[in-house]
């Protein structure tokens, strides 16, 4: 018979496999959304350089890849920890994104 602790394994596990499967989709999506994105910065490397406004696309998927590493190695951060992951995400987008828009 299965017990209490393998059915509640069982629910675990499947959560953690539509968790890492939702978070492979969005990365997938992501990607494919910001590679004109990324081409159109990579041929202007010559220009002036970075504006706001690509500066603050290419710092979204950085953070967001970033604190999504830091979530999962940190064990129960993804779900446990909301409040602290939004409020960095934003500290960690501003930072990133000024910084990018400052040096490129």
């Amino acid at each position: 018979m299965i017990g209490n602790s393998d059915i509640k394994d069982k629910n675990d596990s499947r959560k953690i496999l539509l968790a890492l499967t939702v978070l492979i989709l969005i990365f997938g999506v992501s990607t494919i959304l910001i590679f004109p994105s990324f081409l159109e910065i990579l041929s202007s490397g010559t220009s002036s350089g970075l504006g706001l406004k690509d500066s603050a696309v290419i710092s979204f998927f950085i953070t967001l890849v970033l604190l999504t590493i830091l979530t999962i190695a940190s064990g129960d951060g993804l779900i446990g920890e909301v409040q602290f992951v939004l409020t960095a995400f934003f500290v960690f987008f501003i930072i990133i994104w000024l910084m990018i828009a400052w040096i490129f």
